[in-house]
């Protein structure tokens, strides 16, 4: 069975897992559109996320502080694996009834925040480690529409930067970069 979110979660966990591969042991410690985060930071807070939403799914508790070093011997493998795990747990119809106990949002809500993690985190390891990341034109629309949603309340929480204006002829990946707080032209 699937789920909306779950096939796009499954259209954008692989282009994710793609950078995360690509990302070579000497390139953990650079800087990352994040300004807090390194590369090894963020793949850490990435690993935490998908396995987290998982969790989430199900209506499970999360401790979002626990701050492990995922980045161990076959990491890349690994977070590969609870991608796929991801993408499983948000294609159960239930996963996305009702509100979340744990976030207090709809489950539907919390299953677009797993997506635009997993989508803007992945641009910002690309851009980090000089990859690219492509991103579907409807995760892109289900971006749009989260922020449409969510973006003022995320702002407020933490969770995105003020918006970084961009100009009327970039793209839609760019416009939804801005709207998180990036700057699309980002460098090291």
């Amino acid at each position: 069975m699937t789920t909306k979110t779950s096939e796009l979660l499954a259209v954008a966990a692989p282009r994710t897992v793609a950078v995360v591969r690509g990302i070579s042991d000497d390139q953990l410690d650079l800087p990352t559109p994040c300004p807090d985060y390194s590369v090894r930071d963020l793949l850490n807070h990435v690993y935490d996320v998908v396995v987290n939403f998982q969790a989430l799914a199900g209506r499970r508790e999360v401790d979002w502080s626990a701050k492990t070093d995922h980045l161990t011997e076959g990491w890349r493998d690994r977070f590969a694996a609870e991608t796929v795990r991801l993408v499983e747990a948000w294609s159960d119809p239930a996963a996305l009834e009702g509100v979340s106990p744990g976030m207090g949002l709809p489950q539907e809500t919390v299953g677009d925040m797993a997506l635009i993690d997993l989508t803007v985190h992945g641009w910002d390891l690309a851009r980090a480690t000089g990859q690219r990341l492509e991103v579907d034109p409807a995760v892109l629309a289900a971006g749009h529409g989260f922020m449409d949603r969510m973006g003022e309340t995320g702002q407020q929480m933490g969770a995105f930067g003020a918006p970084v204006p961009t100009t009327s002829d970039a793209t839609p990946l760019d416009h939804l970069l801005g709207r998180t707080g990036r700057d699309p032209g980002w460098t090291p």
